[in-house]
């Protein structure tokens, strides 16, 4: 049975995909292979890099990590507001699959990149290195984030397809990215996400304790920026689980938001009402 989604605002360039979570069946595809800037979605592959280390035995989940071993920088996240300057790798983990925390990004790219020989800061390459080995495609970061745009370096903080995000979330649900043991910790940290805005916004859930509802489980990733508006993740209902991503990228000057976000929000309905008819 496939999804009757309301149609998707022409305004944008779309990459969507929604599939049956046991079954791999395709429930609903719009240009599922393009790769789009997707920004904070890219994230995906740190945590995914990070839960592998960890596992491997790499990288000690309560090392502790000091926000001043990289730059400041602001807009989404917690750490910037708090007193703490240390956290463990896991609790940084943690804020980047809650709030998309941009200062724990940065400085768990920079542990990462630690040791490799790279430039400080950065860690894009061995991230990119743990999603070979580990056989992630169409999921990638890039970049640390930035305060500003760089008009010498207009790389996009990520590159993301509907189906690489599909495909990432579906194997670590069914437990075969590196071992069963990173996928459950990739997405424990993703489980409590605050941003329910985009497609998520369908299921009327709470956006600080949808961890914990009755009837419904959900867990997403989301990415924002300027002219992007993304978001990838499982959601299930009592007898079905369903595994989405859309993303969405206009061109400056056009005023898109509404449309975009009204667009996710139908497609999150029509996800919402195959859940409830199969209760």
């Amino acid at each position: 049975m496939r999804l009757a989604a309301a149609p998707l605002t022409d305004l944008a360039r779309w990459s969507v995909l929604v599939r049956d979570l046991a079954t791999g069946e395709v429930l609903l595809a719009h240009q599922p292979d393009r790769a789009l800037p997707a920004a904070s979605l890219g994230k995906l592959a740190l945590l995914v890099a990070v839960a592998a280390r960890i596992e491997r035995g790499e990288l000690a989940p309560d090392e502790r990590l000091d926000r001043a071993s990289v730059p400041p920088v602001a807009d989404s996240g917690l750490w910037q507001h708090l007193a703490q300057p240390t956290l463990s790798v896991a609790d940084a983990a943690v804020l980047v699959g809650a709030a998309s925390d941009n200062l724990a990004t940065n400085v768990l790219l920079h542990r990462l990149g630690e040791g490799e020989g790279r430039a400080a800061g950065t860690g894009a390459d061995a991230v990119a290195r743990e999603c070979a080995r580990l056989g992630i495609h169409g999921v990638r970061l890039h970049r640390p984030v930035r305060d500003a745009p760089d008009a010498s370096d207009p790389t996009p903080l990520s590159s993301v397809s509907a189906a690489g995000a599909v495909d990432l979330l579906a194997r670590l649900d069914a437990g075969t990215v590196g071992t069963p043991a990173v996928g459950a910790r990739a997405l424990a940290w993703l489980r409590h996400s605050l941003d329910l805005s985009m497609v998520a916004s369908a299921f009327g859930a709470d956006p600080l304790a949808h961890g914990h509802e009755e009837g419904l489980r959900l867990l997403n990733k989301t990415g924002t920026d300027a002219q992007v508006r993304a978001d990838a993740g499982i959601v299930r209902g009592a007898r079905r689980g369903l595994v989405y991503a859309a993303i969405a990228e206009w061109e400056p000057g056009v005023d898109a938001r509404d449309a975009v976000l009204a667009s996710m929000r139908g497609l999150g309905a029509a996800m919402r009402a195959l859940l409830d008819a199969e209760r």
